[in-house]
């Protein structure tokens, strides 16, 4: 289905099975000290993702501890085989002993890449055990990175800058326009680094003026739409992209070229 002309791609949502996932969105709005906007099931995304006018959802979950890897890594790739209009990225956890055995086994699930979370997962960014996982996936599977948060050290860009010098083959989506409370700093050290962005959990702060001039700034071509459900919800996330002052062509750029670059697939 084609909302407006154009296929439409969320590239940045949680799940959790149904049993825990109260328990799950309760933690994470602690972290973050807010009122989460949604329930975080699959079940719930899926009539959002409708109601929105989404045509696809990538999903994942992170791992706080390394026994939690392959369970939730089973779980996303069963959602996703489940319904055709999810896509799954598998977890890593920096202290996880067979990475790349765990990225083979996720390939033969079906999952398409990896999401971490250095904040959440009290890791630097640019740790070396997360380097030495990094160096496994390049030219194989893009990774989503967590980036920036103002109260830690673990994701300041400098350190997502590391990464991406070291990495050049590497398709790095660098969440919250690089930096969800660090927005403008990350401007100084990644806008000529080559890495995806998406706008979740950041346009929300910045509004669509400032939205529209660093999606300019950047280039069309390295955004990526992105709700960060359950924290907000695609339905309003959807609603706000479109306040911001793009063009069509670029609106198509950012909810699905960008992202095919990105997934390295075409998903229309």
């Amino acid at each position: 289905m084609k909302q407006d002309g154009i296929v439409r791609i969320d590239i940045h949502n949680h799940i959790y099975p149904e049993q825990i996932a109260q328990r799950a969105v309760e933690g994470v709005g602690k972290f973050y000290n807010i009122n989460m906007a949604c329930g975080g099931t699959t079940n719930e995304l899926l009539v959002l993702q409708k109601q929105a006018g989404l045509n696809y959802s990538l999903v994942h979950s992170v791992a706080l501890r390394p026994e939690q890897v392959t369970t939730i890594n089973d779980f996303i790739a069963e959602q996703c085989s489940m319904h055709p209009t999810l896509i799954g990225f598998a977890t890593m956890h920096q202290d996880f002993d067979d990475k790349a055995g765990e990225i083979e086994r996720i390939q033969k699930l079906g999952l398409t890449g990896f999401k971490m979370h250095p904040d959440s997962q009290g890791v630097n960014i640019d740790d070396e055990r997360l380097m030495e996982f990094y160096a496994l996936l390049e030219g194989r599977l893009p990774v989503m990175l967590h980036c920036g948060d103002y109260r830690y050290d673990y994701s300041h860009p400098r350190r997502t800058k590391r990464v991406l010098q070291e990495f050049s083959q590497l398709k790095i989506n660098c969440a919250h326009f690089g930096g969800w409370s660090l927005c403008d700093l990350a401007v100084e050290y990644l806008e000529d680094e080559h890495c995806f962005m998406d706008i979740s959990s950041a346009s929300i702060y910045l509004g669509p003026r400032r939205t529209t001039e660093l999606i300019r700034h950047y280039g069309a071509e390295r955004i990526l739409f992105g709700s960060d459900y359950p924290m907000w919800n695609p339905v309003e996330e959807m609603g706000r992209f479109f306040l911001n002052d793009l063009s069509t062509k670029e609106q198509e750029q950012i909810l699905l070229r960008s992202a095919e670059a990105y997934l390295g697939r075409d998903l229309y």
